[in-house]
């Protein structure tokens, strides 16, 4: 359940526009039949409370405090169980800052509660953890809307409770796992997560590295030059070696250590134990490439491979690690074409839970084969504890404008909302189980955008002054957009509660 927790955020540059929050006034009656959601962690809060404050009656299912999870230490609802961190505030610069703008000016429970709960952190939105959970629990269960129950779902939820969200979390409970993975197939959910590191394109240094398949093999697309290689000869081989092996590593968490490396997706620093040219003969095995500035073989090569439609990202194949982070930024570096490299995600290995979502979910968050489920949080496949919450607040709205008749209206892909959505359901260049990996909200996973050339002063921008530039221009697209969204979704709930 961690996301990163160096914060790293850039200084904000100041508030968003502030937006008037109003929802239609909940009646003291509804007719209309509760939505199930199970799991009361930061996605299923987030779903809840937007079902109730849409004035949809809510069941909660949550099995804490009667069942604790080897993670969790109380019976609150979102606890947070890593770092006490949401990440930065930075809406102008920093995609998560964006989002949590986004969902702060859709009402979003959790981030509501995360301002109120807020301690000293720079830039970024920390929080008292114990305080946070108190005030979600609390307002959840004061709901006049919401219903909680605490039990373990260990089937799946059968069609006759209607629509459902589930909101289970990286450590769903294994019979409820064993249920999931039943429906949807043996290849369709993961138990452990294997990711390597994903880097912003235009931070590669291409006078280094080039273009090229292996053997210049066509793909499915017809293309040639589908990868991005980094090369390295003898010399910078061996420093890489040791460096990768001398790096600070984590652990596994305690419920994580029964669970085996996988050998198709052993980190490369255990590779790298079982011999220091086994790495060369793995996922940095030179053959079949030809460096043009020699017009040879390199010694070794590191591979990118496009990770999402826009071709913004590449993820380093092969390269799923336990390096901590900083240790992962050092060593990366010294890969040439790399030297300079900006990650939009760092590597890992560790239990999660998720599901193939491309594959199996719509662009509403429904499971194809059972359209009266929904899945949200870090089981469809996102990472970070905004980002799980996000799903949740999505899910809620889907199954509210189902459940009232008022039809289905996607967030727009330029929105932080949207980037996400369409990463976990389409965005991703493949939906085979090996290709998609949770990820992090980050700038990579929005439609392009041109940079601005010159400033508001007709300076023209150069370099890092230019990409911050891009930066905020998509943000400001961002929250322009969603503004429109979100007056048209208000105005259809408002006319459904007048009538």
């Amino acid at each position: 359940m961690c996301e990163a927790c160096g914060d790293n955020a850039i200084a904000a540059v100041g508030k968003p526009p502030k937006v008037e929050r109003k929802f239609p006034l909940v009646p003291a009656f509804s007719p209309i039949s509760p939505v199930h959601v199970v799991g009361a962690g930061l996605a299923g809060s987030e779903a809840a409370w937007t079902l109730a404050n849409r004035g949809v009656p809510v069941i909660l299912h949550e099995m804490r405090p009667k069942e604790l999870t080897p993670a969790h230490k109380t019976g609150g609802f979102a606890e947070l169980v890593c770092s006490n961190s949401f990440r930065s505030d930075d809406w102008a610069y920093n995609a998560v800052g964006l989002l949590h703008a986004e969902m702060r000016s859709l009402g979003s429970l959790v981030m509501s509660c995360a301002d109120a709960a807020q301690v000293p952190a720079g830039a970024a939105l920390a929080v008292d953890r114990d305080e946070f959970s108190q005030r979600v629990t609390a307002q959840l269960r004061a709901h006049p809307f919401i219903t909680v129950i605490e039990e373990r779902i260990e089937t799946l939820p059968p069609p006759h409770w209607g629509p459902t969200i589930i909101a289970t979390g990286p450590l769903t409970a294994a019979p409820l796992a064993a249920a999931i993975k039943d429906h949807t197939g043996e290849e369709e959910l993961a138990f452990f997560d294997a990711i390597a590191p994903i880097v912003f394109k235009d931070s590669i240094d291409f006078s280094i590295a080039w273009m090229q398949s292996r053997y210049d093999k066509e793909g499915p697309g017809g293309d040639k030059a589908a990868y991005i290689n980094c090369p390295l000869d003898k010399e910078q081989y061996y420093a890489f070696i040791d460096a990768l092996l001398a790096g600070e590593k984590t652990e596994f968490k305690s419920w994580e250590k029964d669970t085996p490396y996988f050998e198709g997706c052993l980190p490369i620093e255990v590779m790298a134990e079982r011999g220091r040219e086994t790495l060369r003969f793995g996922p940095m095995k030179p053959v079949g490439l030809t460096d043009p500035r020699s017009g040879k073989s390199p010694y070794a090569v590191v591979q990118l491979r496009q990770d999402n439609a826009i071709g913004a990202l590449w993820n380093m194949v092969g390269f799923q690690t336990k390096l901590k982070y900083g240790a992962q930024s050092d060593v990366f570096r010294l890969i040439p074409g790399l030297e300079n490299a900006q990650f939009a995600r760092l590597g890992g290995i560790h239990r999660n839970v998720f599901i193939n979502s491309p594959k199996l979910l719509d662009r509403f968050l429904r499971l194809k084969s059972a359209p009266y489920l929904r899945f949200a949080g870090q089981i469809t496949g996102v990472e970070g504890y905004i980002e799980s919450a996000a799903m949740g607040l999505l899910a809620g709205t889907f199954a509210a404008r189902e459940v009232l008749g008022l039809g289905l209206t996607q967030v727009p892909p330029t929105t932080a909302l949207g980037a996400v959505l369409f990463h976990v359901t389409g965005g991703h260049v493949s939906g085979e189980r090996s290709a998609f990996q949770p990820m992090n909200v980050n700038f990579g996973l929005f439609p392009e955008l041109d940079a601005p050339e010159k400033d508001a002063n007709g300076k023209k921008l150069k370099g890092v002054e230019r990409g911050r530039a891009k930066k905020k221009a998509m943000a400001e697209r961002a929250l322009a957009d969603l503004a429109r969204w979100r007056a048209a979704q208000n105005a259809q709930f408002a006319s459904q509660a007048a009538e």
